[in-house]
């Protein structure tokens, strides 16, 4: 290919290259003759070698080795050449290129040409890629061809002003006075650029905002001329008088009658007739009447005017196209909280649109249907939720369980349909719903004392008949532990009454241990609500303790400890079983390993401790050299006694004496319970405990419950209240004393005992508080 082929030609060379190999090969033979034509003092193709190069830079290949022939061609006085360098300005020049300096001076000489088609390639120009420097400079010369007599020239002028306010805000007041001056020219062209131009000076200036509402009038003229203006040629389209004037005009309409009620009033009648008369059935007519409803819904309109617009919204709704009922379902969303009722009108519509096949469109339903449940429809509501939450795509399963949740806390008519609800929603979806779902329906299961019978019923057949919704084996496996009782009854006047057997309910329980789907915290429900169950049933306790006994040596930390401590309990401490397991409610139980509790909360010595609990026949003192035996004792034997229940913890070393510090024994959810013990004699200790709330919503009902060993007798005073307010603005403490009066040795207990073993002394409960 020769260097000197048209441009024409280069296209088709290029797009006749095979590989992009050979198209390089290509623009780089034509980019060398270009260059070696550049440096030729006297080249007269320099616009036909510029267009190439332009068209090089469209694809994408280095083209800034022709921006000084740009700015020789701009300086040139043939306007060919001035034309050409103006578009490749635009194109390879920008504000941070030093070069675009150069032509500042060339810029402001054709501002003042004598052809309006040079002034306008420098308008263009500065307004595509003018540099705050260059708008400063050139400002002047802007503000006076906006008050030029050619219309051409102040279309162009307008619109570089707006490029010029947006580069340097401070240059704003130069040009209102020119701006307001536009809106009494007849030209289409200079009336948008004036527009556009007091809409940006308005965005950015109060003091400009206030200045033009005086204007509003004009603008309703104006705009009422567009609406009732017979057929014209030069603007029709689609049977509308220039939408893209109307469409500017009552964007400005909308900043200036925003929360302000003179300039409202001023445009209601011509938002009314711009409503009620502009075609539908096309694309531009409904754009115009989007903008005149985003217009209405943002001034201080009338109600019957927000009811047209909403009505109008509702029509978009049935537009066959997407996009229109996409952004009729965003606006509708803004307006919800504020014209509920107008927006009800359209409840059918709005369902509807769930069954779209676009994702965006189902999600923006979805979010407008969520807020449109009250307590009027929320029945009718959720079926089409609930309906819509079995078929919806997977992404939205999280936020539709989630909405429906919050509207049937918010709305419910009853407590067993809210139950039901909720039931229905994690059989659907329990793997896509929140965390706190779980503990919330526990809660609400536990307040409905009267629903116990029924919803024991109802989730034992759900967890017979699916175990792969988490959420809901949660709760199910919880219910049966708590309530196990009344299932094996078989009496439920909700419900179909069904036959349930020890055997039955041990059976499920055991399947959900069993199986591969059950996450770790599955099963610790399972396994609790199983020991729950050696309370509630007389025949099966062996089953029970053989169940139990199985999982002492799980893989799983968390399990394992359960099951060891559940053993031990069996075993050493079975008559305090009924106690820790008692009918709980909506409570926390609070277990301490006795070594923990012994060395870090009764006494800071474990000489006290033996002393306290009357395990040791020789007094035993504390030692003054860290890691010595005790005098008085033998070694094997301060070994046994202290030295285990030390490497219980990891090898603590006894403390020297020092007061017993405050212990932290629960925090949860922004509960903080706190422990701190003082000896008050040989056989007497007080224990204070102190409760703290540090969520954003207060805390009732709160009740503190403790339990010990038959030979201990406990006394627990009253606590200092019964509330804990957000934001741990108070607490509150309860005192707690212990007294071992016939100091039965439990020290023997302790003696060689492994990591594993788990001894009760003391139990605290947490138990039926709930936030406000």
């Amino acid at each position: 290919m020769s260097p000197s082929v048209p441009l024409q030609e280069m296209i088709r060379a290029i797009r006749s290259a095979r590989t992009q190999c050979e198209e390089r090969g290509v623009i780089q033979r034509e980019c060398a003759a270009i260059r070696a034509q550049f440096r030729q003092s006297d080249n007269g193709g320099r616009s036909h070698n510029l267009a190439k190069l332009l068209y090089v830079h469209m694809l994408g290949y280095p083209a800034h080795f022709g921006q000084m022939e740009c700015v020789r061609m701009i300086a040139s006085p043939r306007y060919s050449e001035k034309r050409v360098g103006y578009l490749g300005a635009m194109m390879l020049l920008d504000e941070k290129q030093d070069a675009s300096l150069l032509i500042t001076n060339s810029i402001k000489n054709d501002l003042s040409h004598s052809n309006q088609y040079v002034q306008s390639l420098a308008l263009c120009t500065l307004a595509c890629m003018g540099s705050a420097e260059m708008c400063r400079d050139l400002a002047p010369e802007i503000d006076r061809l906006l008050r030029a007599s050619n219309s051409y020239i102040k279309k162009k002028a307008a619109l570089c002003a707006v490029h010029i306010v947006r580069k340097v805000h401070d240059l704003g007041e130069m040009f209102a006075p020119a701006a307001r001056s536009l809106l009494s020219e007849k030209n289409h062209g200079v009336l948008h650029g004036a527009v556009v131009l007091i809409t940006e000076l308005c965005e950015r200036n109060l003091e400009t905002l206030e200045k033009f509402r005086k204007a509003v009038p004009d603008l309703v003229q104006i705009m009422k001329g567009l609406v009732i203006s017979g057929y014209s040629p030069e603007h029709d389209v689609a049977g509308i008088s220039d939408p893209f004037l109307q469409v500017r005009i009552l964007r400005l309409l909308r900043i200036l009658g925003h929360n302000n009620e003179a300039a409202s009033d001023a445009m209601n009648d011509l938002l009314a007739q711009v409503a009620t008369n502009t075609d539908s059935t096309k694309t531009v007519g409904n754009a115009v009447l989007y903008e005149t409803v985003l217009t209405v819904l943002d001034i201080k309109s009338e109600s019957g005017l927000r009811v047209l617009a909403v009505n109008i919204l509702g029509r978009f709704l049935l537009n066959n196209d997407r996009n229109i009922r996409y952004i009729a379902m965003i606006s509708l969303q803004k307006i919800v909280g504020t014209d509920h009722n107008a927006v009800q009108r359209h409840r059918g519509t709005i369902v509807d649109c769930l069954k779209d096949q676009d994702a965006s469109v189902k999600r923006r339903a979805l979010d407008l249907s969520l807020a449109l449940v009250s307590a009027s429809n929320i029945r009718s509501m959720m079926k089409e939720l609930l309906i819509f939450l079995s078929s919806c795509p997977l992404e939205l399963r999280s936020q539709a369980a989630s909405g429906i949740f919050i509207a049937a806390e918010r709305y419910a008519p009853s407590q067993r349909w809210h139950i039901d609800t909720i039931l229905h929603v994690l059989t659907t979806a329990g793997g896509d719903v929140r965390d706190e779902t779980v503990p919330n329906l526990i809660q609400l299961i536990t307040n409905a004392s009267e629903l116990h019978c029924y919803t024991v019923h109802k989730l034992y057949r759900a967890l017979l008949t699916d175990i792969s919704q988490q959420s809901l084996v949660q709760v199910a496996c919880w219910c049966i532990g708590e309530y196990g009782d009344l299932l094996l009854r078989g009496e439920c006047q909700e419900t179909e009454p069904v036959q349930v057997s020890e055997d039955d309910v041990l059976d499920a329980l055991e399947t959900v241990l069993q199986s591969h789907m059950s996450s770790p915290a599955t099963r610790g429900f399972a396994l609790t609500a199983t020991m729950k169950l050696s309370t509630r049933i007389t025949d099966n306790v062996d089953r029970i303790r053989s169940i139990v006994s199985i999982y002492g040596s799980c893989i799983d930390v968390e399990l394992q400890q359960r099951a060891v401590e559940y053993n031990a309990l069996f075993k050493k401490y079975d008559h305090m079983r009924y106690i820790c397991f008692e009918y709980a409610g909506h409570c926390v139980l609070f277990r301490f390993r006795l070594s923990a509790l012994l060395l870090c909360l009764f006494f800071p010595q474990v000489c006290d401790l033996l002393d306290l609990l009357g395990g040791s026949e020789e007094t035993l003192q504390p030692s003054p050299a860290a890691g010595g035996t005790a005098p008085g004792l033998p070694a094997n034997t301060a070994s046994t006694a202290g030295g285990d229940l030390l490497d219980l913890l990891g090898g603590l070393e006894p403390a020297p004496l020092t007061p017993a510090p405050t212990v932290q024994v629960y925090e949860k959810d922004g509960v903080t319970l706190t422990m701190s013990c003082e000896k008050q004699s040989a056989t007497g200790l007080t224990v204070t405990l102190t409760a703290s709330n540090s969520t954003e919503s207060d805390i009732s009902s709160l009740t503190l419950q403790a339990a010990v060993p038959k030979s201990v007798q406990l006394h627990m005073k009253a606590p200092s209240g019964d509330s804990l307010p957000a934001r741990g603005a108070a607490k509150v403490t309860q005192m707690v004393v212990l007294n071992n009066p016939n100091k039965v040795g439990l020290t023997r207990s302790f003696e060689a005992q492994s990591v594993g073993s788990v001894r009760y002394l003391f139990y605290i409960r947490l138990c039926q508080y709930r936030r406000k």
